[in-house]
């Protein structure tokens, strides 16, 4: 359930000692980031401040995420479990989560396929054309690549328009791909174009 001001003593305080475990996802990609505890006053200044928000065990106090590198959590949403004693915290990550430096620290769990590619092709650019297809792409001018995007859209309206299921299915994982590849040549990211999505969804 969704946790808003007004329903933050419905959590189960007391169960550890006025402490909720939480898990903090990446609302755009759905990938676990990092796990903390909050008190009250830690969910109470999330949900003000729209910074993530935890309680420091070690320190004895209240610390937003990233006071310190910058790289905060941006808060886009809270909620509670069925037994009222954990809480799933969902944000934008500004720079990487983890102290190490990695993305995530749960840095060796396999992110979502769509993100993993999307690194896969970022990796790429910059390589010898001679060493992947990606690469050669990236290599290439965008009115080149984009050219290539426009060629999978056909190829996708083509098979629909003739109800090939298989061939439907192959055209749009080479759309996507041809896609992710356009965006990376130009600079952007499969997150952004999730966060427009999101805008609009509002």
């Amino acid at each position: 359930m969704l946790i808003t001001e007004s329903t933050v003593d419905q959590l189960a305080w007391e169960k550890m000692n006025q402490l909720v475990p939480c898990i903090v996802q990446h609302v755009l990609t759905g990938e676990v980031l990092m796990q903390g505890y909050m008190n009250r006053d830690a969910l109470l200044q999330t949900l003000q401040t729209k910074a993530v928000t935890f309680y420091s065990r070690s320190k004895q106090r209240l610390w937003q995420k990233g006071e310190q590198s910058g790289h905060v959590l941006q808060f886009t949403g809270a909620y509670r479990d069925c037994d009222n004693d954990s809480i799933l915290v969902q944000a934008i990550p500004q720079g990487p989560t983890c102290h190490l430096g990695t993305r995530s620290c749960f840095a060796e769990a396999p992110a979502p396929f769509l993100v993993q590619l999307n690194n896969i092709i970022k990796a790429r650019r910059g390589a010898s054309p001679d060493e992947s297809y990606t690469a050669k792409l990236l290599s290439q001018p965008i009115k080149r690549i984009a050219q290539k995007v426009g060629e999978e859209g056909v190829e996708v309206a083509l098979a629909a328009t003739v109800q090939d299921k298989d061939e439907l299915l192959n055209e749009s994982a080479d759309l996507l791909y041809h896609l992710l590849v356009t965006l990376e040549a130009s600079d952007l990211s499969l997150e952004q174009v999730l966060e427009v999505l999101q805008q609009r969804h509002r």
